[in-house]
C-alpha cells in the first residue's frame, strides 16, 4: 500500500473517531417529559395573587377586578409592581418575573390570576425559576399573551395551567361559573358547554358562527391558546409538541391574510399533523366582508385546516370574548367535531 493511501486511510479513521467523540460530547440530551402536576383546589375564601406579566393595567380596571374577586368570596394579594410602568409593560422583565415567582413562593397565595394580557410574557420565559414553580404548584389563570406562560410552565414542570378569564374580564356569570367549577369543584367529567349569547345581534355576527371544519372525534391532552403566541413559540425551546394533543386556539383583531400566514406555519409544523383534534374559539375582529380581492375568515380557516384531515371545529366559547371558558392545559378531554362538543375526562385540580 502506498504511503499516500496509508495517509488518507489514517485521516479517515481519525475523522471518524473525532466525529464520534464530538457527537458523544456535544449532542444535547433530550429532557424527559415531566410528570403531570395538578394543583390543589381553590377553596372558598382562598387568596388569589394578582399579577400583570405583560402590559400595564389601569388602576381603575385593576380595582374593579379586585372588587369582582372579593364579591366572589376570595381574598386578593398583590405587590407594588402591578401598578407600575415600563413603557407599555407593567414593569421591567426582571420585575415582572420576580412578581410571578413571589406569588408561587408565597404560602399564603392559593392561586395566581393575571389581571390582563398584552404582550410581554415571552420575554420572561427564560428567567423564570421552573424548579421553584414545580415545588410550589398552584393554579395560574389567564389567556391571550398568558398562553406563553401556561404552555411553557406545563412543558417545563408538568403543572396544569388554566386558559381562562383575566381579572378585568371575569365579569359575567358564564365565565365565573366555569372558573368556579374547574378550579374549585374539579369534576372528573365536565362538559364544556357553549355560551348562550345574551345579545341576539351576536348571532348575526359571522365571527360567532359555529361550524364543523372536519368531522370526527378525538381524545388527548389539551394544549394551546392564542394563535399568535403559539406560532411565536415555534422554533424556540418552548415550542408546543402537538403530538396526540387536542389543540385549542383563538385570536383577535387579525386580518384574514394574517390568520392565513399563521395557520400555514402552524399546519406545516413538525407535530401538528399528529394532533388528535383542533378546537377553535371565537376569532373576534378577524373576519372581513367577501370581495374579489380577499377571503373571509371561514374561507381561510377551512382552506388551511381541512386538508389536514384532523377533526376540527370553529366557534367555541373562549377567546377575546366576554363569555370565556376556563380550559385546563394538560388535562385529557374528549372532542366531537361533528357535534361541536368537547368535555374534560378528568379533574384538573386535586
Amino acid at each position: 500500500m502506498s504511503k499516500r493511501r496509508i495517509f488518507l486511510k489514517s485521516l479517515a479513521v481519525l475523522g471518524t473517531t473525532t466525529f464520534l467523540h464530538q457527537t458523544a460530547w456535544s449532542s444535547t440530551p433530550i429532557k424527559p417529559k415531566p410528570s403531570r402536576l395538578k394543583p390543589k383546589k381553590l377553596e372558598e375564601g382562598g387568596t388569589i395573587g394578582l399579577v400583570a406579566p405583560g402590559y400595564s393595567v389601569e388602576p381603575e380596571k385593576f380595582y374593579i377586578a379586585v372588587e369582582t374577586l372579593e364579591k366572589m368570596g376570595f381574598k386578593t394579594h398583590h405587590t407594588h409592581r402591578i401598578l407600575e410602568h415600563d413603557g407599555y409593560f407593567s414593569n421591567t422583565d426582571e420585575e415582572r418575573a420576580k412578581d410571578l415567582m413571589e406569588m408561587f413562593a408565597n404560602p399564603e397565595v392559593d392561586a395566581i390570576l393575571c389581571v390582563r394580557g398584552g404582550y410581554g410574557c415571552t420575554r420572561i420565559l427564560d428567567i423564570l425559576d421552573y424548579n421553584l414553580i414545580k415545588q410550589n404548584p398552584k393554579p395560574l389563570i389567564g389567556f391571550s399573551d398568558v398562553t406563553a406562560l401556561l404552555n411553557s410552565i406545563f412543558k417545563e414542570t408538568g403543572l396544569i395551567g388554566f386558559h381562562g378569564p383575566v381579572g378585568i374580564t371575569l365579569d359575567n356569570e358564564y365565565s365565573k361559573t366555569y372558573f368556579r367549577r374547574i378550579l374549585m369543584e374539579g369534576p372528573e367529567n365536565m362538559p364544556m358547554k357553549n355560551a348562550i349569547l345574551s345579545d341576539p345581534e351576536d348571532y348575526m355576527d359571522s365571527e360567532y358562527h359555529r361550524y364543523t371544519i372536519t368531522p370526527g372525534v378525538g381524545e388527548g391532552e389539551l394544549v394551546g391558546g392564542n394563535l399568535s403566541l403559539v406560532t411565536a413559540m415555534m422554533g424556540t425551546p418552548y415550542e408546543i409538541d402537538f403530538t396526540d394533543k387536542l389543540v385549542f386556539l383563538e385570536e383577535v383583531e387579525e386580518a384574514p391574510y394574517r390568520i392565513d400566514r399563521m395557520l400555514t406555519q402552524f399546519a406545516e409544523s413538525a407535530t401538528l399533523p399528529k394532533a388528535k383534534g383542533i378546537i377553535l374559539g371565537v376569532f373576534k375582529g378577524c373576519d372581513r366582508l367577501k370581495t374579489s380581492d380577499n377571503f373571509t375568515l371561514k374561507e381561510v380557516i377551512t382552506d388551511r385546516l381541512e386538508p389536514l384531515g384532523i377533526p376540527a371545529v370553529y366557534g367555541m366559547s373562549f377567546g377575546h370574548v366576554p363569555h370565556n371558558l376556563t380550559i385546563p392545559i394538560g388535562i385529557n378531554a374528549h372532542f366531537n367535531a361533528t357535534k361541536k362538543q368537547f368535555r374534560l375526562q378528568e379533574a384538573a385540580v386535586l
